[in-house]
C-alpha cells in the first residue's frame, strides 16, 4: 500500500537529517520532491498544490526543539498536513436510529461494492454485536444476487432473497419490512453498478435513496483507478446525500492517490479501507494512523486493535499462566501464536502496519505467510513428546520429522532455531512486564499513541 510514495517521502527526509536547521531553501527542495512524489502516487493537483503550501507554511514556522533534527521536524509537519487532507480523524458510521438503520451502496461495477456488503455486515456483527441483513437490488446481474446470497451463507449473515423480474424499490421495501419484523438492527442494501456513471443508473438510485430514506448512503470506489475515483465520488456526491466514502483494493498495487484525494474534492469522510480479500478485510479509516504508515512509521494501534479482535483471549491466558508458573514456552504454544497470527490476516496483513525498518528486517529475513505453513507441517509432524520437550530432537528424528513434512533438514533446523529465539522472547515477557509494559514505554513516540 502506496509502497513508492512512503520510499520517495523517505528520501526526502533523509536528505533533510544531514541540514542544521530548517531553512527557506532546503525546505523549498524537499517540497519539490514531495509534490513529484504526491503526483506519481496520482494524486489530484490542486490537493497536491494546497498540501505544499501548507506544509511549506508549517514547515518554516517550525522551530527545532530538543534532539529533533530537521528531517524529523519536517516529518512531524508533514504528518500534521497529511492527517488533514485525509480528514483529521476517523468517521464512524451513524446508526443512530429507529432499528433498522438502512445503509444504501453505491459505486461502479467491479468495485468490490457486493464483497464490501458482506464485509461491512461481518464487521458490523463481530465489533458492534448487530443483527444484520443483506439484500441486493442489482436486478441486471443474476450473478450479483447469488454472489451476495453466497457469501451471506459463507460469513451466515442473514440474506432477504430477491428475483430479476422485481423492481428494485419493491425489493428494497421488502426487504426493509422483513427487517423491522424480525428485529434487525441493520439493513445493508446492495444496489446496480454500472461500467461506468450514466443516467438511468443515477434516476434509480435516487429512487432507493428517497424510497428508503437510508441513514448511512456509502460509495465503493476502487483506489486503484486513481484520479478516476475521485471523479466518480464526486458525480455520485452530487446525485446523492453521501454521507461516506469506501476505498477498497488498498492491497493491491495501487499508487495510493486517491487516500488523500477523495476527502479533500468531495467533502465526504472515507469511513473504511478495504485491505484484503478475506472477509476480515476491511478496516475503519483514521487518517491519522494511514498517514502514520506512509511516512514510513508503522499503525501500532491498529495492530493492537486487530491483535485483540483475532487472538484468542481464553489461549493467551492460559500462554500467561503457564508462563508464570516458571513452564517453558514449547513447540505446541509456538504452533498456536502461528494460528492467531493467521486468524490476525497472516504475516503479510501484519507487515503492512510495521515501521519500515521492520517490514524491512521482516522481508530480509524471508519469512512470509508460506514459510508459516511450512513450519505449521513439520510441528505437526512431530510427536506430542517431540513438541513438548524440543530438546530431545536431534538428527535421526530431525531426518524423521522433515521426511513426514515433506521438507528438508534444514527446514527442521530453522524451525528449531526461531523456535529458540521466541522461547528466548517469551522469557523476556514472563520476567520484564510483558508486552504491556513494551507498549507503555512506546506511548508518546508513535503518533496517536498515548
Amino acid at each position: 500500500m502506496l509502497d513508492n510514495l512512503t520510499q520517495r517521502l523517505s528520501g526526502v527526509i533523509k536528505n533533510l537529517r544531514g541540514q542544521a536547521r530548517l531553512t527557506e531553501t532546503n525546505i523549498q527542495d524537499a517540497m519539490r520532491e514531495v509534490r513529484m512524489a504526491l503526483l506519481e502516487a496520482d494524486v489530484a493537483l490542486p490537493v497536491v498544490k494546497e498540501f505544499a503550501a501548507q506544509v511549506k507554511e508549517a514547515a518554516l514556522g517550525q522551530e527545532v526543539i530538543g534532539n529533533l533534527n530537521p528531517g524529523q521536524a519536517f516529518i512531524g509537519v508533514v504528518h500534521r498536513e497529511l492527517t488533514s487532507i485525509m480528514g483529521k480523524h476517523n468517521d464512524a458510521l451513524s446508526l443512530a436510529t429507529t432499528p433498522p438503520a438502512v445503509i444504501l451502496m453505491a459505486g461502479l461495477q467491479g468495485a468490490g461494492k457486493t464483497t464490501t456488503c458482506g464485509k461491512l455486515a461481518k464487521l458490523l456483527r463481530d465489533q458492534q454485536k448487530k443483527k444484520t441483513l443483506l439484500v441486493s437490488c442489482d436486478v441486471y446481474r443474476p450473478a450479483a444476487i447469488e454472489q451476495l446470497r453466497t457469501l451471506a451463507q459463507q460469513l451466515d449473515i442473514d440474506f432477504f432473497p430477491s428475483d430479476i423480474s422485481q423492481r428494485p424499490e419493491d425489493i428494497a421495501l421488502a426487504a426493509l419490512d422483513y427487517a423491522r419484523k424480525h428485529h434487525h438492527d441493520v439493513l445493508i442494501v446492495d444496489t446496480a453498478g454500472r461500467l461506468a456513471i450514466d443516467e438511468a443508473m443515477m434516476d434509480e438510485i435516487k429512487r432507493l435513496h428517497a424510497a428508503l430514506k437510508p441513514i448511512e448512503t456509502l460509495f465503493v470506489v476502487d483506489a486503484m483507478t486513481g484520479q478516476d475515483a475521485v471523479n466518480t465520488a464526486k458525480a455520485f456526491g452530487e446525485a446523492l446525500p453521501l454521507t461516506g466514502i469506501i476505498l477498497t483494493k488498498m492491497d493491491g498495487d495501487a499508487r495510493g492517490g486517491a487516500a488523500l484525494s477523495v476527502r479533500h474534492v468531495t467533502g465526504k469522510p472515507i469511513k473504511f479501507i478495504g485491505v484484503s480479500e478475506k472477509p476480515s478485510g476491511l478496516e475503519a479509516f483514521h487518517p491519522e494512523r494511514m498517514a502514520s504508515r506512509i511516512l514510513g512509521m508503522g499503525d501500532v494501534l491498529s495492530l493492537l486493535e486487530e491483535a485483540q479482535r483475532g487472538v484468542d483471549q481464553q489461549e493467551a491466558e492460559k500462554l500467561a499462566k503457564k508462563m508464570q508458573t516458571g513452564k517453558s514456552f514449547d513447540l505446541n504454544d509456538f504452533k498456536m501464536q502461528m494460528v492467531q497470527m493467521r486468524k490476525m490476516g497472516g504475516i503479510s496483513a501484519l507487515m503492512d502496519k510495521l515501521p519500515a525498518q521492520l517490514t524491512q528486517a521482516a522481508a530480509d529475513s524471508k519469512m512470509d505467510d508460506k514459510v508459516f505453513s511450512r513450519m505449521e507441517g513439520i510441528i505437526n509432524s512431530m510427536t506430542p513428546l517431540e513438541r513438548s520437550k524440543p530438546e530431545i530432537i536431534k538428527a535421526s528424528r530431525k531426518k524423521r520429522i522433515a521426511d513426514g513434512a515433506g521438507v528438508k533438514v534444514m527446514h527442521v533446523n530453522q524451525l528449531l532455531n526461531q523456535f529458540e529465539q521466541a522461547q528466548k522472547m517469551m522469557k523476556m515477557f514472563a520476567k520484564g512486564g510483558g508486552i504491556a509494559k513494551m507498549m507503555r514505554g512506546m506511548a508518546g513516540k508513535i503518533p496517536g499513541m498515548r
